[in-house]
């Protein structure tokens, strides 16, 4: 078990690497949800994403004589550039095994901070048998995305600075991929107010945590979403958490996130990736679960392919 001084001295650890990232609000967005919600904006993040967080806390914590080898890790982006970066301020190599489906700009984020891709088809199973080959030839040391204690302690981070900024919530939803940020905000609501409810979004078209909580085991991905973050299962240092401190996961549609999307890129002028828009649009589907409450939203990342974007918008 991740204990609260594990995610305290995470948060010590990266400081110095990461922004802490602001909390807005939208008049018109509370009036529409007739709820009161915090949204705690990692898309302004280092990387544009809160997976900043994660990667620099495992980094750090690599034995020096063993980091010298490099880092690597499989992900279809944001994940990816948070590698490349911890990379490079350590001035250590980073090989990353990218989809070759992943965003251009989540590519070349990556090629930015000096790293080295090798795409693969967009499956799990090409994406680990890719990043094998890598390890087994550069001796590097993985960073999984998700399934990584120093990762999830990283990323729990985000919430516990959410619930300093904002001691009056009720309820705090994050997005489910992995389970990284949901596990971590999870954790850190339950050490820091337990009295909170942690709700995840999840898209209707990769709803393999909607199903794994219910069938009690982890169920495999699908990959009919246009939120691209979201296209994994959870982990099994994930989803034991998850069982234990999350109470729901509700599940939208495209057109639901898009709506989203476009309602926060509208009201509250800031830009947020697809995966990003659906804990939103889970509290607007169901508005009547939190009629009334101070809800938090971990805003996750803001780096937007705009051409495969813009057919949706009509």
């Amino acid at each position: 078990m991740i204990s609260e001084q594990d995610i305290n001295a995470a948060h010590e650890r990266i400081k110095p690497f990461i922004h802490r990232t602001p909390v807005l609000q939208s008049n018109y967005i509370n009036q529409l949800a007739e709820c009161e919600i915090f949204f705690k904006c990692e898309n302004f993040q280092k990387v544009g994403a809160f997976k900043a967080r994660g990667a620099m806390n495992a980094a750090l914590q690599i034995p020096k004589d063993v980091l010298q080898n490099g880092i690597a890790t499989h992900s279809s982006g944001n994940h990816a550039q948070a590698i490349a970066r911890a990379a490079s301020i350590l001035k250590v190599p980073s090989f990353i095994v990218m989809p070759k489906t992943a965003p251009l700009i989540k590519k070349n984020g990556v090629l930015g901070y000096g790293g080295k891709i090798f795409e693969c088809e967009p499956t799990l199973q090409a994406r680990e048998e890719t990043l094998a080959q890598v390890i087994l030839k550069t001796k590097a040391t993985e960073i999984h995305p998700f399934n990584n204690e120093a990762v999830i302690a990283g990323q729990a981070t985000a919430c516990k600075e959410l619930l300093e900024d904002v001691k009056t919530l009720e309820v705090v939803m994050a997005p489910v991929g992995g389970g990284g940020l949901l596990s971590g905000t999870a954790l850190a609501v339950h050490y820091l107010n337990p009295s909170i409810d942690v709700i995840a979004g999840e898209p209707s078209g990769a709803d393999d945590a909607y199903r794994s909580l219910i069938s009690g085991k982890i169920e495999l991905s699908q990959s009919n979403t246009i939120a691209d973050g979201l296209l994994t299962n959870l982990g099994t240092l994930t989803f034991p958490i998850i069982q234990k401190h999350v109470k729901e996961v509700i599940c939208v549609s495209d057109d639901e996130i898009i709506q989203a999307l476009q309602l926060v890129w509208e009201k509250l002028k800031i830009i947020i990736e697809p995966s990003c828009a659906v804990p939103l649009a889970a509290l607007l589907k169901e508005k009547e679960k939190f009629k009334k409450k101070k809800v938090g939203i971990i805003l996750t990342g803001g780096n937007v392919d705009l051409a495969k974007l813009v057919p949706y918008f009509k």
